[in-house]
């Protein structure tokens, strides 16, 4: 009796989830997995259709890589919005693909991506994890010794104090607790998106009024001191590699915290210590299984270690760059071997990097100019493929590694109110934080944004 034939194999795959501009600032995910011999599979907001689509059609380009895409329905004001849909989607693709692993290189589909882990029985931050470092109020409730003093306001809440006059007094009352300044904050946006500086009671209703009703917000204390982030590779539980960053913010400026710098490694040795110390208390507390953590702080004048927010995906803006250039090696490959449960470890740096976004003028870009040698200007574009930017050498002089434009010719640049309205950043790194912070001064005035 003849045998019926055998099944096709099916392809061995890996997930990656997360704006598809994220992916493209960092196509190495794409090049790495293609030579371990894992097809691509991208789950992204349908938001992006049309531009991944142009993307990857572009013959040998690095979006071309991606062997299957799909586009989910959210609203990142919404909690849950993406979670239906990365479901449907993963359950179609586990029929067609073996699927190996999955990460969230952005915050949007974090928490869906943690779930898709959790039932494909493959490494990942854990449940708790990737649900809290979502959720800012999920923050202070596990953290609340390390977190600001805060006032949840679920979604609805605002509406039925317009209709109370006992529950309006209770929440007036909570907010002067809390004191003034203070700082609004929506519990699951992104890129400094929406968080704002209010300076009294009054201010602070006039700035509420403008969110969904839909969305949860937190109203906190203002923490004053140098900003910092740390950066964790975790691996069944256990730390492998953290280091500091420092940033600076436009806090200084206005009500508005949007990112204008980051430094890797942060210079102070026992500054690198406090914050690292706090970042194993955060996630030892989260349960953190295996992943990259990307925490936020503050240390007060008084010396204590504040949380702002952490996430359960890969750092932002030019942050794995600046690790290549300090340390030498990509961090991208490490954290692909935690998420496909292979030994994982990373170096320390052993030079000094630096990413300045630049600020500008409002009005229409005409152009950028750099006057420095062998360096020109990289136009990106809005969500466009960045280049990977080489490290040098361990003994290098200073150096300018990239100056990358992030809105096309002609953009209209408005305020920077979010991440997403910057225009202009560079790459540097030096041997030692003064020769880097020369650098710095030396190529912003070699820097001119042309607006009109």
């Amino acid at each position: 009796m003849d045998q019926p034939a055998p099944l096709p194999a099916r392809p061995h795959a890996f997930i990656l989830t997360g704006s598809f501009p994220v992916i493209c600032r960092d196509p190495l995910y794409l090049a790495e997995l293609s030579r371990r011999g894992l097809a691509a599979l991208v789950i992204t907001s349908s938001a992006y259709r049309e531009r991944a689509r142009a993307q990857m059609a572009v013959r040998g380009g690095p979006m071309s890589a991606i062997a299957d895409i799909a586009f989910v329905d959210g609203d990142v004001t919404v909690e849950g919005a993406f979670v239906a849909g990365a479901i449907a989607t993963v359950t179609a693709w586990r029929q067609k693909y073996h699927i190996a692993g999955a990460y969230a290189v952005g915050d949007v589909l974090a928490e869906p991506t943690g779930l898709l882990c959790d039932g494909l029985g493959v490494p990942s931050p854990g449940l708790r994890a990737s649900r809290a470092c979502r959720s800012k109020y999920l923050q202070r409730w596990y953290l609340p010794e390390l977190s600001p003093r805060s006032v949840v306001i679920p979604a609805g809440q605002r509406a039925r104090a317009g209709q109370d006059a006992h529950l309006a007094a209770e929440l007036d009352a909570a907010f002067h607790a809390i004191g003034f300044p203070a700082v609004v904050k929506p519990a699951s946006r992104h890129s400094s998106w929406g968080v704002l500086t209010v300076r009294d009671l009054a201010e602070l209703k006039r700035e509420l009024a403008t969110y969904p009703e839909h969305e949860i917000l937190l109203v906190e204390e203002l923490i004053e001191g140098q900003e910092y982030s740390v950066e964790s590779l975790v691996q069944h539980g256990s730390i492998v590699f953290a280091s500091a960053t420092r940033k600076e913010t436009t806090q200084a400026r206005g009500r508005t915290f949007v990112e204008l710098s980051h430094s890797v490694p942060e210079q102070r040795a026992d500054v690198s210590r406090q914050l690292i110390h706090a970042n194993a208390l955060l996630l030892g507390r989260l349960g953190f299984g295996d992943g990259i953590a990307h925490s936020e702080w503050r240390i007060t004048p008084d010396g204590r270690c504040v949380l702002m927010e952490v996430a359960a995906r890969t750092p932002g803006d030019g942050l794995m760059a600046l690790y290549q250039l300090a340390t030498g090696i990509p961090m991208e490959p490490e954290i692909l071997n935690i998420a496909l449960g292979a030994p994982a470890s990373y170096p320390e740096p052993h030079r000094f990097a630096r990413q300045v976004y630049l600020e500008h003028e409002p009005g229409v870009l005409d152009g950028v100019t750099v006057a420095w040698p062998d360096v020109e200007p990289r136009w990106i574009g809005e969500g466009g493929v960045w280049p990977e930017i080489k490290p040098g050498a361990a003994d290098d002089g200073p150096a300018l590694r990239a100056v990358l434009v992030l809105k096309d010719r002609g953009s209209r640049l408005g305020p920077l109110e979010s991440s997403d309205d910057r225009a202009v950043t560079f790459f540097v790194d030096a041997g030692s934080p003064e020769e880097l912070d020369a650098l710095e001064q030396r190529v912003r005035s070699a820097i001119s944004i042309k607006t009109r």
